[in-house]
């Protein structure tokens, strides 16, 4: 790279020509070393000069040959990657930084395809939060990290039944009304996902199972007060289960948040339980 921009003011347009006259000046130094010599000694002789000439210049030209024949295929590389990029290589404008700057936007580009795949692969379609795949890496990243917290599973109450009253867009709708209830009433520290159809998990950073409790049993008394949306004219319902993850152990939380949330359904819906089956009733608190 330093030999190729020290040279850039020969023929700075032109990778070409730069490489012919580089060619050309090297094939001759045999006929200008011999010239100097013979002229310097007097022993120079015609024939000899004369086929040492007709030498350079063959070489010269088959050398001119392959170069051109080396350069075609980045010459057509070149031209698939689109003209250069101005900040790339400033002192040169020929095929060189044409080629550079093509393949850096390529890998910029490539770059940012990938995360926005990664992005798509950790991210819900309907709501825009996690989902459960993006939710146990981002968890398990911040516990590797030494996070512990609180862990709860929420749940939409007869959400079936959601569906076949109201149909399956009214149902996406109240999911993504969710899901925005979910991120307003949580801090920004905190992560939340849809864990699977109308279930969502969080993660409280930082904060004891009874915290995590009252965090949901809040939530939960808000859609009440201003209910996301209304099956036989009454207001849906949520219900939740918290856990402690105190171990590093997510999946054993998790496990335990569920049967929570398992409670607190059989145990008459619209209600936060913990993992020791303490019930809260939004209606009640």
């Amino acid at each position: 790279m330093r030999f190729y921009l020290a040279t850039s003011f020969i023929f700075p347009r032109s990778l070409r020509l730069r490489l012919f006259t580089l060619c050309f000046a090297t094939t001759h130094m045999p006929l200008i070393a011999y010239s100097i010599w013979g002229l310097a000694t007097g022993r120079i002789e015609l024939a000899d000069f004369v086929l040492l000439t007709l030498a350079t210049v063959f070489g010269t030209i088959l050398a001119l040959l392959g170069i051109g024949a080396l350069l075609n295929p980045i010459h057509t590389l070149a031209d698939s990657l689109h003209q250069a990029d101005s900040s790339v290589l400033p002192e040169a404008m020929d095929v060189i930084q044409s080629l550079y700057a093509g393949v850096h936007r390529a890998a910029r580009a490539t770059d940012a395809r990938l995360q926005s795949l990664e992005a798509a692969a950790h991210e819900d379609p309907l709501t825009g939060a996690l989902n459960r795949r993006g939710f146990l890496h981002e968890v398990n990243a911040l516990i590797e990290q030494g996070a512990r917290g609180g862990v709860a599973l929420i749940d939409v109450d007869h959400f079936k039944a959601v569906n076949d009253t109201l149909g399956h867009d009214e149902g996406d709708r109240i999911l993504k009304a969710l899901a925005s209830e979910l991120v307003m009433q949580t801090r920004r520290v905190d992560l939340v996902a849809r864990w699977g159809g109308e279930e969502f998990a969080l993660f409280l950073p930082d904060c004891a199972e009874d915290v995590a409790a009252d965090i949901l049993t809040r939530i939960a008394r808000a859609l009440q007060q201003q209910p996301i949306g209304v099956v036989a004219g009454r207001p849906i319902t949520v219900s939740g289960g918290t856990s402690q993850c105190d171990d590093g152990n997510l999946e054993a939380a998790l496990a335990r948040a569920d049967a929570a949330l398992y409670a607190a359904k059989h145990g008459g819906r619209n209600r936060v339980m913990t993992q020791g089956s303490l019930a809260r009733s939004p209606m009640e608190a």
